[in-house]
């Protein structure tokens, strides 16, 4: 047990360390900063592992060596406590020398005292050795094996608790989800864009379930902070049936098919057609983002997004952003005054086209510009249910403004596990805490017209306690002999 208390101490300095430093597919855009301003530190972390410390293989050895500790702890003992209970209480000749020891003189027989004793110990939950059993001259008890069972149910949920960790998260995943009002999404790992972080034991065995978005509500508070949103959605399983309709909020997530549904985000998503010619070669709702400028409150910049026509020679490449209306975007650009966009009143898109090469060869996501290889084109702005032309035939029109929700989709398969081994804890706890290992002998021998009834006993926990037990239970059974 020393072992594993090093152990766990040694796994939680490794935890802390995974806390500080960024970790892969949680702050990969702060690992890339570190890499650009100290390349020597981030070169040093990455060869160690520190960049990914929960799938290093140094913290995989540590957790198996724990694993392997406790299990090493718990199986003797519990083989131990197993012949513990099997047995039954040794008898004792000498009473006299044990630390709890009385004598008193009563009127039964000596087997009508013994027969009653044996009835008191097995009320008060002693398990009992003696006449009725062998043949004995005494009576053996004992009691608090609880204590011992409690505190290994104890353990052995620790232990249990930790498998359900690596079976939970080694084969589950966490990814966000943007759902677009009126559109349905599917559970599939090409569908999160990149937002998604799976187990290392994960077989790519996703769901396949779908979630049709309905609608989208937002209540603010007055300094702009969102106080509620909710996403009403259909719930649909892998065979495309209809499970059911829900409202997801947050702290109230939906659950379908081994999946739950947490509320993380929301945004806008104006539906933005690109047409040339006369022909149209892009149109559907675009997810923007909050602009996440440095020193700035996000909630006053523009919502931002991007639209890529690959189809196109020379590709093109627009960057838009969302305005609540012209007087905003009029007062952003004379006096670089910014208002919230809260509300869909007469929004406006301004944007900046480029061509060139978009470099959609090279791994980057779709809510991104990449500006290598792409040279500014022209810049305009369109109104909600305008169009405009931006030249060679090309037209971009801003025909309506929708938003969407951002979900968090998680599966975790151990958290039943964990759910039964911390109530298991709890349980283990009562025993392991307030019960105590105590032992007692009775003996009753003829004494000329009486008999002689001794006592003797001790408590291997709670001893202090175990005297006031001592002398109700001798008072109880000179009370039974006396009969």
């Amino acid at each position: 047990m020393r072992t594993a208390l090093a152990l766990l101490l040694l796994l939680g300095l490794f935890s802390v360390a995974g806390s500080l430093v960024p970790q892969v597919g949680v702050a990969d855009a702060r690992i890339a900063q570190m890499f650009r301003e100290h390349p020597l530190r981030a070169e040093i972390y990455e060869n160690f592992g520190l960049f990914d410390v929960f799938g290093s293989w140094w913290f995989t050895l540590v957790y198996a060596l724990l694993l392997l500790s406790l299990f090493a702890c718990l199986f003797p003992r519990t083989r131990g406590l197993y012949r513990n209970l099997r047995a039954r209480p040794e008898p004792l000749r000498e009473l006299d020398g044990l630390r709890h020891h009385a004598v008193r003189d009563v009127a039964g027989e000596p087997d009508r005292v013994l027969a009653g004793a044996r009835r008191v110990l097995r009320r008060r939950w002693f398990r009992v050795r003696g006449p009725g059993d062998d043949g004995a001259a005494t009576l053996s008890a004992e009691k608090g094996l609880a204590r011992e069972a409690g505190s290994l149910l104890f353990h052995w949920s620790f232990f249990l608790i930790l498998v359900g960790i690596v079976w939970g998260k080694g084969t589950g995943f966490t990814g966000q989800a943007a759902i677009v009002e009126g559109e349905t999404w599917t559970e599939a790992h090409v569908n999160y864009d990149g937002l998604i972080r799976e187990g290392r034991f994960f077989g790519e065995d996703h769901s396949g379930i779908r979630v049709r978005v309905r609608d989208f509500t937002v209540v603010y508070r007055p300094d702009t902070t969102p106080a509620r949103f909710t996403t009403a959605a259909l719930l649909y399983d892998a065979g495309g049936r209809f499970v059911g309709s829900v409202d997801i909020e947050v702290n109230r997530p939906a659950s379908i098919g081994g999946v739950k549904l947490f509320q993380f985000g929301f945004g806008w998503a104006p539906v933005v057609e690109v047409r040339k010619d006369g022909e149209l070669i892009a149109s559907g709702p675009v997810a923007f983002r909050q602009s996440t400028a440095p020193g700035t409150d996000p909630r006053t910049l523009p919502w931002q997004g991007v639209v890529k026509l690959p189809s196109l020679r020379p590709q093109v490449g627009i960057e838009l952003d969302l305005w609540p209306d012209r007087r905003a975007l009029v007062a952003f650009l004379t006096t670089g005054q910014r208002l919230p966009m809260l509300e869909d009143h007469e929004p406006v898109l301004s944007f900046t086209a480029f061509r060139g090469d978009l470099r959609l060869d090279s791994p980057q996501r779709t809510s991104d510009l990449d500006h290598t290889e792409l040279t500014e084109w022209t810049s305009d702005a369109v109104g909600i249910g305008e169009t405009i032309d931006i030249g060679e035939g090309i037209t971009v029109s801003f025909p309506e403004l929708r938003q969407y929700t951002v979900l968090q989709v998680t599966r975790d398969r151990g958290l039943w596990i964990m759910l039964v081994a911390a109530i298991l804890i709890l349980v283990g706890l009562m025993p392991a805490l307030y019960g105590s290992r105590r032992r007692l002998w009775v003996r009753a021998e003829r004494d000329g017209a009486g008999t002689r009834l001794e006592v003797g006993g001790f408590a291997l926990q709670r001893k202090a306690q175990f005297e006031e037990e001592f002398s109700s239970l001798v008072a109880e059974l000179e009370r039974v002999g006396t009969r």
